[in-house]
């Protein structure tokens, strides 16, 4: 299954940082089992969002260089209050440092001024041609998924 948890991106400063917007409705179907008396967002998932915002400021400020970007390494995880059905939640990803192959950040995401979730998260980026050059069209596919996806969540696209 594939989560594409961010429903807008509102604000994206290239190299530095980036906001977005995850809407959580009661809809999602992982609510009828996180907790079936008491629906909210799992840890989980509320630190899958700043994954897909450093990702996303990663293929923004890259100008899509690698069809592949991964969590290396979750630091420092806290969370705050619970996501519930109905609410907003604000996510900030800033890029702390970068090197060749990984990037790291620092993240936060709240609902109505309160902390969800916050954490260092390092990525990692690379693209399927380098181990395997018969990858290359794949690759291509993967990074003009994003481009598509990238219209449809930006503020230009609404």
């Amino acid at each position: 299954m594939r989560f594409n948890l961010i429903d807008k991106i509102v604000e994206v400063q290239a190299g530095s940082s980036l906001k977005a917007i995850k809407n959580l409705t009661l809809g999602e179907e992982y609510l009828a089992d996180h907790f079936p008396t008491f629906p909210v967002m799992p840890g989980v998932l509320m630190l899958e969002t700043l994954v897909e915002a450093g990702a996303w400021l990663l293929r923004l400020s890259e100008d899509y260089a690698h069809s592949v970007i991964v969590l290396r390494e979750a630091k420092n995880v806290k969370y705050g209050n619970f996501m519930e059905p109905g609410k907003q939640m604000l996510i900030t990803v800033e890029m702390v440092e970068k090197t060749a192959d990984q990037a790291v950040f620092k993240g936060k995401a709240e609902m109505e001024g309160s902390s969800t979730v916050a954490a260092r998260i390092t990525l990692a980026r690379y693209n399927l041609r380098d181990k395997d050059p018969s990858f290359k069209e794949t690759d291509e596919k993967i990074i003009n998924h994003y481009k598509d996806l990238y219209r449809l969540l930006s503020m230009k696209a609404r």
